[in-house]
């Protein structure tokens, strides 16, 4: 199983970033897909799930409204688009399995400040 996150940054408060997640060693399509972060010195905390087709997604509160997860089954690949992008969204950010994250893969850093 191999989950590798990319397109973190770098980006000024306001502004927006696109994360993928390419999956690879299992049926990507089979099943729910999930995004964590860990911001510094803090626990991993759930972001956001969507189901299998990608028709149900799910945010925690402090991203709804501003992150939009996406997934293509074609290419066994996740997408988290984050808008409108605060300070305290800063943290790596990781694609998983599992809604714990005990199944995630290497992580992507997302820097917000101005």
């Amino acid at each position: 199983v191999q989950l590798q996150a990319s397109g973190g940054g770098s980006v000024q408060p306001g502004g927006s970033l696109r994360l993928s997640c390419a999956a690879s060693g299992f049926t990507f399509s089979s099943g729910w897909m999930y995004w964590l972060r860990q911001p510094p010195g803090k626990e991993l905390e759930w972001v956001s799930s969507i189901s299998t087709r990608g028709d149900l997604t799910q945010y925690a509160m402090s991203v709804k409204g501003r992150f939009t997860a996406s997934r293509d089954n074609a290419k066994n690949t996740l997408y988290l688009q984050m808008d409108s992008l605060k300070p305290e969204d800063s943290a790596l950010y990781y694609c998983a399995r599992t809604s714990t994250g005990s199944q995630r893969g290497h992580g992507t850093q997302v820097t917000v400040s101005s």
